[in-house]
């Protein structure tokens, strides 16, 4: 019986789509084309992203379609975020802009955007995925965003795809905070 109803909870777990866990570190994934944007002056370049950099420090991790509609989501979360001034030393935002899941003929505008981003924000990680890798790899709904909180292990202790309540906003800073000082 035990067994039927753990196959039973992961059938549903799976079902939502994401593999995504408590306590347990994000699946790996490299992302080759285009990737980490790095600024150098004011050019931006380029080099490959590993999901396994991601431990080391607290992190909110956003990962959004290349939709404007699905960035606006959880914009109130960044605003936040931005206005904590967290410490650098402890904590990084990073943001995954899925391109492969923009509106056909936007492509050029959304890496436009997420350029402009990191210019806005140049010690966030902003990760540029033209495949999808990541979405892919993760498990991710199209067309939808992410809200991941990692502690400095990269163990996952927040996830939730979608629009995040002011409740949701509320515990994933507060949480921030807290891992930051363990």
């Amino acid at each position: 019986m035990k067994k039927i109803f753990g196959s039973l909870l992961l059938a549903l777990s799976m079902a939502h789509g994401s593999n995504i866990a408590l306590n347990r570190p994000l699946a790996d994934v490299v992302v080759r084309d285009r990737g980490e944007l790095v600024l150098n002056g004011d050019s931006i370049q380029y080099k490959v992203w590993d999901s396994k950099s991601l431990a080391g420090k607290v992190r909110i991790v956003q990962h959004i379609a290349g939709r404007k509609k699905v960035k606006a989501e959880n914009q109130p979360l960044m605003d936040r975020i931005v206005a904590a001034h967290f410490d650098e030393s402890k904590y990084q935002t990073t943001n995954i802009i899925n391109v492969d899941d923009a509106i056909m003929g936007t492509g050029l505008f959304v890496r436009g955007e997420t350029k402009k981003a990191k210019r806005e924000h140049p010690n966030s990680q902003v990760v540029m995925d033209n495949d999808g890798v990541v979405q892919k790899a993760w498990g991710l709904k199209k067309q939808e965003s992410l809200i991941v909180v990692l502690d400095k292990t990269g163990k996952v202790r927040f996830v939730h795809e979608g629009k995040l309540s002011n409740a949701q906003i509320q515990d994933v800073m507060d949480l921030a905070k807290k891992l930051q000082q363990e």
